[in-house]
């Protein structure tokens, strides 16, 4: 049982659940296996294995997304070569990386966002899952092949707030 926060509104069509809030909305696409049912302001999910659990986590961390939003900060480190990140549509490009004259591209998933100043990059956006997986698609660009990781420790990296 999920409790559904003020502002927020939750919408359950067969096994899909939508989630609409003032920061977006997220919507999720849950198995057969389980029965979901928006009760008041309250989200029951009725399974017969642990999944029941799973789903109440998603649907909470959904219900916080489209509320509050979540937000990873990121820092830029180079020794050499200045690393430019610049975003045009979905698409990332990382100019410069390691002196590269080819960009190394990857992409926004689902309603992120990202924001670079200077050497600060903030990845933002209603779903969890979307935030944490261009956050790897980004760390996942910038890995450096064929040359010593204790030398080259250029890339991007949690910044620890």
């Amino acid at each position: 049982m999920v409790e559904i926060a003020e502002g927020v509104n939750v919408s359950v069509e067969g096994h899909t659940v939508t989630v609409k809030g003032p920061n977006g909305e997220v919507t999720k696409d849950f198995s057969k296996r389980a029965k979901i049912d928006v009760e008041g302001n309250e989200v029951k999910v009725k399974a017969k294995n642990a999944l029941a659990g799973t789903i109440d986590s998603i649907i909470g961390n959904m219900i916080k997304g489209v509320s509050e939003g979540y937000s990873r900060k990121l820092k830029l480190l180079y020794a050499h070569f200045p690393i430019s990140v610049e975003v045009k549509g979905k698409d990332v490009l990382i100019k410069n990386f390691i002196g590269e004259k080819e960009p190394r591209k990857t992409t926004l998933v689902g309603n992120t966002k990202l924001e670079v100043k200077g050497q600060e990059v903030t990845v933002s956006g209603p779903d969890k899952e979307a935030v944490g997986q261009t956050v790897a698609n980004l760390k996942s660009a910038m890995k450096i092949k064929k040359k010593d990781g204790r030398i080259f420790q250029d890339g991007i990296y949690d910044a620890g707030e």
